[in-house]
């Protein structure tokens, strides 16, 4: 993108911003957000959003050294752990909260959200599979518990494009930003 991706901004709220209430306002509880070591600016636009800011010293090897900092911080009563990249900034709360719902009452080890015939973020892993994404030999991150447990999992309909927009290039953003706010994923 050539600049912090978690600072673009959206119908004047960050992307971290909205990530953070979307998780935070569809009933995650604690909402944490891990960044490396220097990135002052987002450690504390997450602060003032209402998360727990957590260091990663190491980002090198992807997503997924972040994510398993955040479920080293994590105490043995969480019973799950929804993922969601920060450039995933247009999920709705309602997506997240019907995620969470399903999550706790299907049983299933991996709930993701479907729009159309396309999976989404954010996937939803059950504590059962927190063994598997601490694992230091797995190779693939998180795609790779996702893919290897798609047959049991709970694939939820929503009627939430941002689940499946995933704003990674300076293209994608002036797409979004150029479909204004009502397609730009509102605060429902």
């Amino acid at each position: 993108m050539g600049r912090d991706k978690g600072l673009l901004e959206i119908d004047g709220k960050s992307f971290l911003r909205r990530t953070v209430e979307a998780l935070a306002t569809g009933g995650c509880d604690p909402v944490l957000v891990v960044v490396a070591e220097g990135e002052d600016a987002l450690a504390a636009e997450a602060a003032e959003a209402g998360a727990v800011v957590l260091l990663n010293p190491d980002p090198g090897e992807g997503p997924i050294t972040s994510l398993r900092i955040a479920l080293a911080a994590l105490d043995g009563s969480v019973a799950g752990v929804a993922y969601l990249p920060v450039d995933h900034p247009l999920v709705r709360p309602d997506t997240v909260r019907a995620l969470l719902h399903s999550a706790r009452s299907g049983g299933a080890p991996l709930t993701v959200p479907m729009h159309g015939s396309k999976r989404g973020h954010p996937p939803v892993f059950d504590k059962a599979l927190f063994l598997e994404l601490l694992d230091p030999a797995l190779e693939g991150g998180a795609k790779t518990v996702v893919h290897r447990h798609l047959d049991g999992a709970e694939l939820v309909p929503v009627d939430d494009e941002g689940v499946v927009v995933d704003i990674d290039t300076p293209a994608a953003y002036e797409a979004v930003l150029a479909s204004g706010p009502s397609q730009s994923g509102g605060d429902a």
